[in-house]
């Protein structure tokens, strides 16, 4: 008789510490919905909610004038949650990691990027789901050596369709925790480990808010959504001084305590806050419920006990792990690099139309055109290129399908398109010129060749125009 995915036996015995999404989906539908009873389905899906309940039928005023035991929310018990809905993040290729990481290298100040790429199926877990990551985009932002603050992200939406037409969508984010460790070997300080912490409480918070932004539609649940397949990565120090990628999704049940302001970050990484109804008062009264939040935990005697979690409480509650690596075989969706990475400026980076002109072979004098179909497998050049304006829809389309697809005969006709040439003629216009020699080495390099100026006069006057 084969297994169920979410035997406790098997995932045991291959070493399997969390659920996938689609396992503990089958689990719970096979418990709620039960063909054999004949009764009527019920969604097996259900998000936590911490909020007060709006539009409440015993008629009393709306929160804050009133509240009742129909609206208000239960009291919260936070257990380790037992399922995640991605299992493995897969980066196409180490240049992916090493470009992130090159800013950090020339500036020491932190980055952030954003992960784009798709989710196909994870064959080490049962039913399992990994994020394959095949660009990272780096947003506006402030850098300094102790942390990142992301400013007005205005073109992300053009992002997100340069994505789409390649196939791809935001799948998660990464930032990197570098400190160089002064001993002048590459080496950096191992901060993050299990004496310390591996996810900080602020950070959650940020993921939490980024899960609540990014969620997973599904059938199963009674609102149509459950969850999030949003991933955090984190670049830090490993206990050998090299650099360790660590991946990690936030629980479901810190999303909505985040979404109802129920906790905040505190400035020791290792805990989170629960606000306290004290500060919510002002003149027009409470404005945020705080229900009853324990969490259980093991204590000294090997007993399950439940504690109180105010004021604070572990944050480990609040994230699952996820396993991470590279393909055997690489075979990245983007196989050209080379041109600047955007909003770098502090760093003498910027992306110009000389540097388009310089990828894709142009200059004053010739176009090298095959050169410009392979060229175009770079994101961040066809993020550069969507802002530009210069190609329509059907045209943008096919250049995005050359970049993902590779295909030589589409490439040609990308060639053939009046976008296309409009590009390389305001690229050839502003291309970088050959530098122009002087006109007293010019004159000198004359006479080498020709001798005296009296036989270069000689030679040009025998010369006859017809």
């Amino acid at each position: 008789m084969p297994l169920e995915p979410y035997s406790a036996d098997y995932l045991s015995e291959k070493k399997i510490k969390h659920l996938s999404f689609h396992s503990y989906l089958r689990k719970i539908n096979s418990a709620t919905n039960k063909p054999e009873l004949k009764s009527s389905y019920m969604p097996p899906l259900s998000e936590p909610y911490y909020r007060v309940k709006p539009d409440c039928p015993s008629g009393h005023p709306q929160w804050p004038e009133g509240i009742c035991t129909k609206c208000q929310p239960s009291a919260i018990t936070l257990q380790p949650q037992t399922y995640r809905m991605v299992d493995h993040v897969e980066f196409a290729s180490p240049a992916i990691i090493n470009s992130l990481l090159d800013f950090w290298r020339k500036s020491g100040a932190q980055r952030i990027g954003f992960l784009y790429g798709s989710y196909k199926q994870y064959t080490e877990v049962p039913l399992g789901v990994k994020a394959v990551v095949e660009a990272i985009y780096e947003p506006p932002q402030v850098d300094e050596v102790d942390g990142c603050t992301l400013n007005d992200w205005d073109n992300k939406k053009d992002v997100d369709e340069v994505a789409r037409l390649c196939g791809l969508q935001i799948v998660g984010v990464i930032f990197t925790d570098l400190l160089d460790a002064g001993v002048g070997d590459g080496s950096v300080v191992c901060k993050r480990h299990i004496d310390s912490y591996y996810l900080a409480s602020l950070e959650v918070a940020f993921s939490a808010r980024l899960q609540a932004r990014n969620p997973n539609l599904s059938k199963w649940s009674d609102t149509g959504r459950f969850g999030s397949a949003f991933v955090t990565c984190v670049l830090s120090g490993d206990e050998d001084g090299g650099i360790a990628i660590t991946a990690f999704q936030v629980s479901d049940s810190a999303v909505e305590m985040v979404r109802a302001d129920i906790v905040e970050p505190s400035a020791d990484p290792t805990v989170m806050l629960v606000r306290s109804e004290d500060d919510d008062d002002d003149l027009q009264g409470r404005i945020r419920y705080i229900p009853e939040v324990f969490y259980r935990r093991i204590n000294e005697y090997g007993a399950s006990v439940q504690e109180n979690a105010k004021p604070s409480f572990p944050v480990e509650y609040l994230y699952v792990t996820l396993t991470h690596g590279f393909p055997t075989e690489s075979s990245p969706v983007f196989v050209s690099a080379g041109f600047p990475i955007e909003n770098r400026e502090v760093i003498g980076e910027s992306q110009e139309l000389r540097a388009v002109a310089r990828k894709l072979g142009v200059s004053a004098s010739s176009i090298e055109g095959e050169k410009g179909i392979q060229s175009v497998s770079d994101f961040h050049l066809l993020c550069f290129l969507h802002g530009m304006g210069v190609l329509n829809k059907e045209e943008e389309s096919l250049l995005c399908n050359v970049a993902r697809t590779h295909d030589r005969a589409e490439g040609f006709q990308l060639l053939n398109t009046s976008g296309w040439a409009t590009l390389l003629a305001i690229l050839q216009e502003s291309g970088e010129r050959p530098p122009k020699r002087p006109l007293a080495s010019s004159l000198e390099a004359l006479g080498n060749d020709y001798g005296s100026n009296d036989q270069l006069a000689k030679r040009f006057k025998g010369a006859s125009l017809n």
